[in-house]
């Protein structure tokens, strides 16, 4: 059974980053797609989580919702990384990572109901 523990929130001033965590256990990260998506507050439900950045575990394909968000895989450590640069108020959210049973990011990447397996989510609060 895959399981996903995501880290790495906290509070940052306006234009500060974060690095965030996604550690997969149970399946290999090879067969996966790993996303990461937010839920801004006052929003809930799987289909209102944004989409934030999508990598294929089998190819390395990457999305990025931004271009202030990078999203890499931790190869030695069968885990996901997203670097979240230059923060602003509207970029708190508590932050999900999941994973999605499949070899590419087309079709999937964009809808969280594509994603089978979710972390407890991680929140990021950017002050001004």
């Amino acid at each position: 059974q895959l399981q996903l523990v995501d880290s790495g929130g906290g509070s940052v001033q306006q234009g500060g980053s974060l690095r965030l965590s996604c550690a997969a256990s149970g399946v290999a990260l090879d067969y996966v797609v790993i996303g990461w998506f937010r839920q801004a507050p006052g929003k809930d439900g799987v289909k209102e989580r944004e989409v934030v950045s999508c990598i294929s575990g089998s190819d390395g394909t990457t999305y990025n919702s931004d271009s202030r968000f990078t999203i890499s895989k931790a190869n030695a450590k069968n885990a996901v990384n997203l670097q979240l640069n230059s923060l602003s108020a509207d970029d708190t959210a508590v932050y999900y990572c999941a994973a999605a049973k499949s070899r590419g990011i087309q079709g999937v990447c964009g809808n969280p109901l594509k994603f089978s397996f979710w972390g407890q989510g991680t929140q990021v609060t950017v002050s001004s």
